[in-house]
């Protein structure tokens, strides 16, 4: 082969590969064997002609265009091996010539980065202050999710739960087509249309309205921005929750059940402690890692950041596929182009590839690594949250490469956001110690069901780390498909505050396995190949548990799942 290097820079090489005759030829002998079995020709059994002849009938270059697919990738390994150069990313490779083969390839290197004066900056980790009103605020959240909806003789209020029937017609379209959806009208809540609440407030049972909505110029259906939006809607009934009293037999009926309401309220303010004070970690490693991006230059090849950007959006088509949207129909209903869907991501691309290149660095600057015996444990501590009859799955799935290298990953972020910590907020005094217990602070903030919820959802929503992006195309995606104004009917604002404080209310960390293990419950489910499983319970049951109680208010609480949104759009969603 002759080898010209074109362009050299710091962050990538571009080579030119001329193959000679005596290069092609073992790849055009591994071509020949692999289409001679697919044609039929004249005087020989199938796969039995001998080179020269199938070359006669199909031409040398049809074997030529056959062994493009390995001889190039093959040809460039060899190259790039020969002239110890390292790719960091896959290379961009272009076909010159055919007769010989000549090809170009870009190969980006490693990228240079210099983390600037990071051991300078020094941050604390935020007060954590609970108030009484903070606990009376979660005591008040579990008192509603512990109240049944029971039907209600008197015009909807808001915070009520009404089934309707919700037909909407915008510029000619019947964008919504509901029968019996359930709806919880709030003042501020915004969907199908901004107002829908106030107009749904004082209806009564059996009561039909007309009423039309003006559509928001910053709609995301940008066909329909500004237009007007006629419904009609019927209210076929009205529920309302009627809170149990807030004493002693209360706390009682609360989860495996409290002797008081005052042991119940020192309960909460335990857990509201303890969770507060892994957000406000968990917000100073944020702010710290912020703080050394800020400082660092990265140099790195446009073509670095367009693999990493490939990366995302593969991510997102999998997670579309996985609600059954195709990439197509996601950019038709949210008005975009695939041109636009791309540059939307790039941003993305870039924020999340410097993170990574950042904690590398950082890693080899402090001199920290993760060993196989490191992972051996990790992967034992994983199983050990599983359920028993997952457990034997779990340990299967961990074992795969792709596992293995997630958890190494996740390991060496954990290890380097601990030491960080450590420099920012007494420049590195700290023993080895404060960095044990801040990893297994972040240990402890994991539960079973995290890593199997982290798993499953990695499955049925998204396997990689993209937060933005994720939140942008999967609940548009699943509104969209479902319904042309692409926005549910019900509020998902209304069980927030409640999912919350009731989470730490029963002793659930509010820390989730994103903020730990985000990689390896990923890969573990890919490489369990872990069906989807809905991660919610189902309404109305164990309301005496606030754990569950807690995921019922995560979807609306109880039968407010009915009512729609993302999670839940097959049911509710306007169709």
């Amino acid at each position: 082969m002759n080898v010209t290097r074109e362009l050299d820079s710091p962050t990538e090489v571009t080579l030119k590969i001329s193959m000679d005759a005596e290069d092609e030829e073992p790849f055009l002998n591994r071509s020949y064997r692999r289409v001679v079995g697919r044609f039929s020709i004249p005087g020989f059994r199938r796969g039995k002609a001998p080179r020269s002849i199938v070359e006669q009938h199909l031409g040398r270059s049809a074997l030529v265009q056959e062994a493009l697919d390995f001889m190039i990738p093959e040809s460039l390994d060899q190259v790039l091996r020969e002239h110890e150069i390292r790719a960091f990313a896959e290379p961009q490779v272009q076909v010159v010539e055919m007769e010989p083969v000549s090809f170009t390839a870009i190969v980006p290197l490693e990228p240079a980065v210099d983390l600037g004066d990071f051991r300078s900056i020094r941050l604390q980790a935020p007060p954590v202050e609970i108030g009484p009103e903070d606990i009376d605020r979660v005591l008040q959240d579990l008192r509603y999710e512990s109240a049944p909806w029971e039907p209600a003789n008197r015009p909807v209020a808001f915070g009520d739960l009404v089934t309707l029937n919700v037909h909407a017609v915008i510029g000619g379209d019947s964008v919504i087509n509901d029968e019996g959806v359930d709806f919880i009208p709030e003042q501020d809540n915004t969907l199908p249309l901004p107002g829908f609440s106030i107009y749904i407030e004082g209806m009564r049972e059996g009561q039909e309205k007309e009423f039309a909505l003006t559509v928001p110029e910053d709609y995301q259906h940008e066909a329909y921005a500004g237009l007007e939006a006629r419904f009609q809607v019927t209210a076929l009934s009205i529920k309302e929750k009627k809170l149990p009293e807030l004493d002693d037999e209360f706390a009682k009926g609360v989860r495996d059940g409290f002797e008081s309401l005052e042991a119940l309220s020192d309960h909460v303010r335990q857990r509201l402690t303890e969770d507060g004070e892994n957000a406000a970690q968990r917000e100073l490693e944020r702010s710290s890692l912020a703080e050394v991006r800020n400082r660092a230059t990265i140099a790195a090849s446009d073509l670095v950041y367009q693999r990493e950007v490939d990366s995302l959006r593969e991510e997102q088509e999998r997670a579309l596929q996985n609600q059954r949207i195709d990439l197509a129909t996601f950019l038709a209903y949210t008005g975009q182009t695939e041109a636009d869907f791309l540059a939307r991501l790039r941003p993305q691309a870039e924020e999340r590839l410097a993170t990574a290149l950042i904690i590398r660095k950082l890693a080899e600057e402090e001199g920290l690594a993760v060993e196989q015996a490191d992972v051996d444990a990790e992967v034992a501590r994983l199983i050990s949250l599983a359920a028993a009859e997952t457990a034997g799955e779990m340990r299967r799935a961990l074992q795969a490469d792709a596992a293995q290298d997630s958890i190494r990953s996740t390991l060496l972020h954990r290890r380097v956001m601990a030491r960080l910590v450590e420099i920012v907020t007494d420049g590195g005094a700290e023993s080895a110690g404060a960095a044990e217990a801040a990893e297994a602070a972040g240990e402890a903030a994991e539960t079973a069901s995290d890593v199997m919820a982290d798993a499953a959802d990695a499955t049925s929503e998204d396997a990689g780390e993209s937060t933005e992006t994720a939140s942008d195309a999967t609940p548009d995606a699943a509104a969209a498909a479902d319904a042309a104004i692409g926005e549910s009917t019900e509020t998902a604002s209304v069980a927030t505050p409640a999912a919350a404080a009731a989470d730490a209310a029963v002793g659930e960390s509010t820390e989730t396995a994103s903020d730990t293990t985000p990689d390896a419950a990923a890969a573990a489910s890919e490489a369990a190949d872990a069906p989807a499983s809905g991660a919610d319970a189902p309404a109305g049951e164990n309301a005496d548990d606030p754990g569950d109680e807690a995921s019922n208010a995560d979807d609306g609480g109880n039968e407010q799942n009915d009512a729609g949104g993302p999670e839940s759009a097959d049911s509710a969603a306007p169709h």
